[in-house]
C-alpha cells in the first residue's frame, strides 16, 4: 500500500474495510449499542441514560445543521438510519438521503420503510445529487476518510476534498454539522488491534485538521469537545456487551467479542487520558 491511497485507489477506508466492521451482524450490534443502533458518542445531560443521550445527540446535529423542516437533507455515513428516522418522523424533513458503504446497514434502513427516506451504498466522493441539499450531517464517518501512513499534506487534502464536495452539494445558506473523534496530538502508539482488526484502513484526524480543511468553503459556527461524553458512552457499551457476552459469542465468536471488549476499553482509556477527543462542529456555507 502506498502512502496516499488504499487498495481501492482512494484515501481512507474501502468498502471492504467498512464491511469488515459494520457488517458483522445487525443483531450483534443491537445487543450492546442499543435497539436504535446509534453507533457514535451520545450527548449526555445530567443523569441521562444512553437512549436519552443518543436522542439528544441526534437532535443536536439536526438543529445545528438547520435541518428542522428542511426540504432536502443528506446524512453522510448514515449508519443504521437513526438520524434519518428522526429527521422525517420528528423534525418534519421532506426528504432525507443517507449514504453508507455497508450493504447490511442499507438493507436495515430499507426494511424500516421510512417515509421520504432514501439510502444509497455509495461514497460521498461519488454522490451526485439531483438538486442541492439544505443541510448535510455527518456523524462518525470522518474517521474513515484517511488511513495510516498518509503524508500530512495528502491527509489534509483528503479532508479539503470532503469539505469542497459538501460545499458543492449545499444550497446557498446551507449548513453542515459534523462529529468526529480527533487526536489531540500525533499519537505515539496505537495498539495494533484498532487499525488491524477493528477499523482497518482508517485513521482519525488531528484536532486542528477539520477546522483548517474547512477554511474557505465554510465558516465555523460552533465547536465543542465532548471527550467525556464518549468516555461515558464507551463504558456503557462495554457494560452492555459484558452483560450479554454469551449471546454475542454465539453470534460472532469468542475472538471477535474479546476484540470488541478490548477495543472499547482501549478507546475509553484514550478519552479519559485526553489522548483523543470528540469534536462536534457546525459550519455555514460561504
Amino acid at each position: 500500500m502506498n502512502e496516499s491511497v488504499t487498495e481501492n485507489g482512494r484515501p481512507g477506508a474501502s468498502q471492504d474495510a467498512i464491511e469488515a466492521h459494520y457488517d458483522l451482524g445487525n443483531e450483534f450490534f443491537r445487543l450492546w449499542i442499543g435497539p436504535e443502533l446509534v453507533y457514535s458518542s451520545a450527548l449526555y445531560e445530567g443523569d441521562d441514560d444512553l437512549a436519552a443521550a443518543q436522542l439528544r445527540k441526534l437532535d443536536h446535529h439536526i438543529k445545528a445543521a438547520g435541518a428542522t423542516q428542511a426540504s432536502n437533507v443528506l446524512d453522510i455515513g448514515c449508519g443504521w438510519g437513526a438520524l434519518l428516522n428522526r429527521l422525517v418522523t420528528h423534525w418534519g424533513a421532506k426528504r432525507a438521503v443517507g449514504l453508507t458503504l455497508s450493504p447490511s446497514q442499507a438493507s436495515w434502513i430499507r426494511q424500516m420503510a421510512l417515509p421520504n427516506v432514501e439510502v444509497q451504498v455509495e461514497s460521498w466522493r461519488d454522490h451526485k445529487p439531483a438538486k442541492p441539499y439544505d443541510a448535510i450531517i455527518s456523524v462518525g464517518a470522518f474517521e474513515h476518510f484517511c488511513h495510516s501512513g498518509m503524508k500530512p499534506a495528502d491527509k489534509l487534502q483528503s479532508y479539503r476534498d470532503f469539505f469542497s464536495t459538501c460545499h458543492g452539494m449545499l444550497a446557498d445558506g446551507g449548513r453542515l454539522s459534523l462529529q468526529t473523534i480527533a487526536a489531540v496530538k500525533p499519537l505515539e502508539f496505537v495498539p495494533s488491534l484498532i487499525p488491524e482488526k477493528i477499523f482497518p484502513e482508517s485513521e482519525i484526524p488531528l484536532i486542528w485538521e477539520p477546522v483548517v480543511a474547512a477554511e474557505g468553503p465554510f465558516e465555523l459556527l460552533a465547536l465543542r469537545n465532548d471527550a467525556d461524553h464518549y468516555y461515558r458512552t464507551l463504558r456503557q457499551w462495554e457494560k452492555n456487551l459484558t452483560a450479554c457476552r454469551d449471546q454475542a459469542v454465539k453470534m460472532v465468536g469468542e475472538e471477535t467479542v474479546r476484540d470488541f471488549q478490548q477495543y472499547l476499553r482501549i478507546s475509553a482509556f484514550a478519552f479519559k487520558r485526553n489522548h483523543i477527543c470528540l469534536l462536534r462542529m457546525s459550519f455555514a456555507k460561504r
